[in-house]
């Protein structure tokens, strides 16, 4: 494979240091006070869960979510601070970037009508497939200092 300025594996790595920072961007955006106190982001994501029109999502969301939205509202954020640090710095990558891929497709999922992000979770899973197929670990992580994967 020919590169200008970057190996093809050191380009693989700059894709998933990218998509760790996206990642933790959505951390660092979000309001933790209202998704924590006021469970702001899980009644948003309620509303669009009881509009859905597949009776999967609605359904899925009344028996995983809705008992638990405390609970939830911390693996959301959570979920998400993780994979920005991790795919950053490229420990347990490979579980990362499917552990975001699974979140991607779910936020895909529940926001079907919402184009504006629709457009952001398919880049986000896309990245995460070429990352992932490309070993994106093999350069630039803990993974490889680590002798991981």
């Amino acid at each position: 494979m020919d590169t200008i300025w970057l190996t093809g594996a050191e380009w693989v790595a700059v894709l998933r240091i990218g998509l760790g920072l996206w990642w933790l961007e959505s951390w660092r955006h979000k309001d933790k006070k209202g998704w924590f106190e006021r469970g702001t982001g899980i009644a948003w994501a309620a509303d669009v869960a009881a509009k859905h029109r597949w009776t999967a999502v609605r359904s899925g969301f009344d028996v995983v979510v809705a008992p638990r939205p405390r609970a939830m509202a911390y693996v959301v954020v959570y979920a998400e601070l993780a994979l920005g640090l991790g795919l950053i710095a490229g420990f347990l990558t490979p579980i990362a970037l499917v552990g975001g891929l699974l979140l991607n497709l779910l936020y895909l999922v529940l926001m079907i009508h919402d184009w504006a992000e629709q457009g952001q979770n398919s880049m986000m899973a896309l990245i995460s497939l070429v990352a992932l197929f490309g070993m994106s670990w093999q350069t630039w992580s803990l993974d490889s200092a680590l002798g991981l994967f």
